[in-house]
């Protein structure tokens, strides 16, 4: 693989995780539900470290990183019923964005930077199973509470704020 061809698949890859980002960030705004928004914003958190590795990657091979716009979720209907249409898109995005990449990755001659995407990819099949997890109901998915606690209520949009 010659160096243009390297930086190319980086930058999409950069640009197919950065789209995924502002897709779970419109979501964290849509998804109200204490935990799964928590889980929301953790993944978030997890792919905007992503992205750094993959923006420095990019820029050390000479490249500039591509923008994608911010992306906004409609819907109506029960709030119940949006918000898991919304994590079962999420859950189908990662598992079809890690059976795109994994087969591509695992072909790559630089171990530099197929094992960073594999870093990746795996933390994308733990943000799968999350959603996977949110949709059967568990609230467990960061952690166990003591029993008793909990939080009940939903979360408003405006309480989530981004940065890139």
């Amino acid at each position: 693989m010659k160096a243009t061809e390297l930086l190319a698949l980086l930058r999409e890859f950069y640009r197919e995780k950065l789209a995924m980002r502002e897709r779970h960030v419109a979501a964290a705004r849509f998804v109200g539900d204490y935990d799964f928004n928590n889980t929301y914003q953790y993944v978030i958190n997890r792919e905007d470290a992503q992205l750094g590795w993959l923006r420095s990657a990019v820029v050390d091979m000479g490249g500039t990183p591509d923008t994608v716009p911010e992306l906004q979720i409609d819907g109506s209907g029960k709030r119940d019923e949006m918000q898991s249409r919304v994590m079962a898109e999420d859950r189908d995005s990662a598992r079809a964005f890690v059976d795109k990449w994994r087969p591509r990755i695992q072909a790559m001659p630089n171990a530099r930077h197929r094992t960073m995407l594999q870093v990746i990819i795996g933390e994308t099949v733990e943000h799968q199973r999350f959603f996977e997890q949110a949709l059967a109901g568990r609230t467990d998915l960061l952690g166990r509470r003591a029993d008793g606690a909990g939080t009940d209520g939903f979360v408003l949009p405006e309480r989530w704020v981004g940065g890139r």
